[in-house]
C-alpha cells in the first residue's frame, strides 16, 4: 500500500519535526519560517514529509524526508513531485534546495547545482540560507513549466 500524501496540520508537526532530527535536518526554525508541509501517511503513522517554503515567485524545497523504514520504495520522488504541483498550483516557477547528502536524488528529478549567488535573493534571505545550513551545502534549482 502507497502512502497516502496530503497537506500537513497543526496535529502533524510534532511527528515531522521527529522525522527532521532523527535525519539530522534543520527543524529549529519551522515555527518561525513556517514551511508549508506535506506529509506522507501509512494509516496513523508519518513515514514522510517535504515542504515549499515560497518568496515570491520562487520557493525553497526543504525538509524533504522518509523515515528509514521507507526509504527505497519511491516515496520520496512521490514527495517531491507533490511538492511541485503544488507550487505550479499556487504560481511559483522555480524551486531550490539546499543539500548536504542529496544531490544524487534531486539531480535525475531534473535539479541542477547552481552557485548559491543565483538563487533569488528573496531565497538568499530564508534562515536555511542564512544560518541553518552550511556554506558547504550544495545549492540546486529548477525551473518549474506546465
Amino acid at each position: 500500500m502507497s502512502p497516502l500524501i496530503r497537506s500537513a496540520t497543526a496535529d502533524d508537526l510534532e511527528a515531522i519535526r521527529a522525522l527532521l532530527e532523527q535525519s539530522a535536518l534543520p527543524a529549529s526554525d519551522l515555527g518561525v519560517s513556517r514551511p508549508q508541509f506535506l506529509v506522507a501517511c501509512a494509516g496513523a503513522e508519518r513515514v514522510g514529509a517535504g515542504a515549499l517554503e515560497p518568496h515570491g515567485a520562487a520557493a525553497l524545497l526543504r525538509s524533504l524526508v522518509v523515515a528509514p523504514s521507507w526509504r527505497g520504495r519511491g516515496l520520496g520522488h512521490q514527495l517531491v513531485k507533490a511538492l511541485e504541483r503544488q507550487a505550479r498550483a499556487a504560481g511559483i516557477g522555480e524551486l531550490v534546495l539546499l543539500t548536504q547528502t542529496a544531490q544524487a536524488f534531486f539531480a535525475p528529478l531534473g535539479y541542477g547545482v547552481v552557485d548559491r549567488a543565483q538563487a533569488p535573493a528573496a531565497v538568499r534571505e530564508s534562515s536555511e540560507f542564512q544560518r541553518l545550513c552550511p556554506a558547504s551545502a550544495v545549492c540546486m534549482r529548477k525551473t518549474l513549466r506546465e
